[in-house]
């Protein structure tokens, strides 16, 4: 996320809608993209309101950030509050993050949504997501995963490199592409599982709308 929000800042962006997000807590989307532009607008949704009571209680001080009650799955109802088009401005670029939370999305949920969002933004947009896949996890250590995930009443829905791509229809992947995370504009090499990226079990990419 962080790198994400830095790379899209560093573009030129300064409207972030941050949908997933939970408790802005440091390092977040407005700190990383306000160091670049203090300008930059962000609102985060995310579909647990004890979350966005935090969140409120966060960024009471900063009137550039805001936090709404969302569900990705009801994507046409974030884009209808309020809220997001008081501090977002849907004829000027903005970033879409969706970090971590589709493959808690079935893709019959997950695919509409994602089009409606991509459908909203104006040229020179952007959509970042990241996503958990099973791509090079052994069949057991799979169903390890999805037993956990059963028992908290949250199905995870592991998805592969060539499924993602479906998400980013319409718009350009820019470098480096989808790729395990360490591996998306990486820090250093010193980064966390630089050496080793399958390990995150996971991809990251960030398209534009032409």
């Amino acid at each position: 996320m962080r790198r994400a929000v830095a790379f899209l800042a560093n573009q030129g962006i300064k409207q972030f809608l941050d949908i997933g997000s939970g408790i802005p807590t440091a390092g977040n989307v407005h700190e990383v993209a306000q160091v670049i532009h203090a300008d930059a607008r962000v609102v985060y949704v995310d579909i647990d309101p004890v979350v966005v009571l935090h969140s409120e209680a966060i960024l009471q001080d900063n009137p550039l950030a805001a936090s709404v009650q969302g569900d990705v799955r009801h994507a046409a109802h974030i884009l209808e509050d309020p809220l997001v088009h008081r501090l977002l401005d849907f004829n000027k670029p903005l970033a879409v993050l969706l970090i971590s939370i589709l493959h808690f999305v079935p893709d019959q949920e997950a695919i509409p949504a994602v089009r409606i969002l991509r459908e909203a933004l104006p040229p020179g947009s952007y959509l970042a997501l990241t996503h958990a896949s099973a791509d090079n996890m052994s069949p057991e250590a799979r169903a390890d995963l999805e037993r956990f995930w059963e028992s908290t009443r949250n199905l995870m829905y592991f998805r592969s490199r060539s499924q993602l791509t479906e998400f980013f229809e319409g718009l350009v992947l820019v470098d480096p592409g989808l790729v395990h995370i360490p591996l998306w504009r990486p820090d250093s090499p010193e980064d966390l599982f630089f050496d080793e990226p399958e390990r995150t079990s996971g991809y990251a990419g960030v398209g534009r709308l032409p």
